[in-house]
């Protein structure tokens, strides 16, 4: 998730929470983001796949800068745990999901074409990530 504009920017699905699961979602990231070296901040928990080799490696590669909040703190990452429980509500609990393929698909178009086109924050005024990025604001209120 972009911090600035609440954009996702990387995401991955997967049999296993593990560290080619995010080193996919981080690849999609950069991608995406095409991020100057030494210019973006990646924050994540402790988990085992963020501490990887691996991870720590495609971190590097891309000249990203690494963030990790202290062990047992729930407030440092409370941007994507508001996220997840967004997504739990709005689209996990809303049925049950036979196939991983059809999961995959609702994620896809939940995050492609409802998230990020047409949701709304509080935090960014009411505006989608995909509108919020549009905006012309100052170049220093990214920061």
């Amino acid at each position: 998730m972009d911090a600035f504009s609440r954009r996702i920017t990387g995401w991955s699905i997967d049999v296993r929470q593990d560290t080619d699961l995010v080193v996919n979602a981080l690849a999609m990231a950069i991608t995406r983001r095409s991020p100057a070296p030494h210019s973006t901040i990646l924050h994540s928990d402790h988990g085992t796949q963020y501490t990887s080799w691996a991870f720590g490696k495609r971190l590097r590669d891309a000249g990203l800068l690494v963030s990790m909040g202290t062990v047992g703190d729930c407030y440092d990452n409370s941007m994507m745990e508001s996220f997840w429980g967004t997504m739990q509500l709005e689209l996990l609990d809303t049925r049950t999901w036979r196939t991983r393929k059809e999961l995959a698909s609702a994620i896809f178009e939940w995050l492609e074409c409802w998230y990020n086109p047409y949701r709304r924050h509080s935090s960014i005024g009411m505006y989608s990530p995909i509108t919020f990025e549009g905006l012309n604001l100052p170049s220093d209120s990214r920061e």
